[in-house]
């Protein structure tokens, strides 16, 4: 087991206190930065940085870093979203660690979906059943891995199944 403690750390933002949302710093008790290339390679980094290592992913709309001593969450609900976060992200080093032999880790960004290639397939008529207000704010989302093929009503089967083959080449079901 490579992480096995952590203390967590929440609270709101000093700009603006008065933010609905808290961020969360949790330290951890083990230095993990072996760790780090192995998760970038198996949960598609969204930023990776070599020296000093880190590791920033975009997870269901919250930035999430990971750095050698420390794991950085913002914008989370409460508490307990922090608490569901930071379990499984310990369970996913320990799971990568054990298997790092069968993991070719990854030094760089890993690929990202393109805003413009899901916009493409949407049927841009901005009609907001889907919730947002343009087909390009739901392509954005789709990019991040907040909305998938499902959440656009409009769309054919046709480009359902496009869209569904380009999304699948990206780490994006957290």
């Amino acid at each position: 087991m490579l992480l096995r403690g952590y203390r967590k750390k929440i609270f709101r933002a000093d700009c603006n206190p008065s933010f609905q949302n808290v961020h969360c710093h949790a330290h951890l008790d083990e230095d993990v930065s072996e760790v780090i290339p192995y998760l970038n390679a198996e949960l598609g980094g969204h930023q990776f940085i070599k020296e000093p290592p880190s590791v920033t992913f975009k997870i269901y709309g919250r930035l999430i870093t990971i750095y050698a001593k420390k794991i950085a969450v913002n914008a989370l609900k409460d508490e307990a979203e922090a608490d569901k976060i930071l379990t499984w992200l310990k369970n996913q080093m320990n799971e990568i660690w054990e298997r790092r032999k069968e993991i070719e880790p990854l030094y760089e960004n890993a690929p990202h979906p393109k805003v413009i290639e899901i916009l493409k397939l949407l049927p841009k008529t901005n009609c907001r059943e889907c919730g947002q207000p343009t087909c390009m704010v739901f392509a954005s989302l789709a990019a991040e891995g907040v909305k998938g093929v499902e959440d656009c009503p409009q769309l054919t089967e046709e480009n359902q199944e496009h869209l569904s083959k380009y999304l699948s080449q990206f780490k994006l079901d957290y």
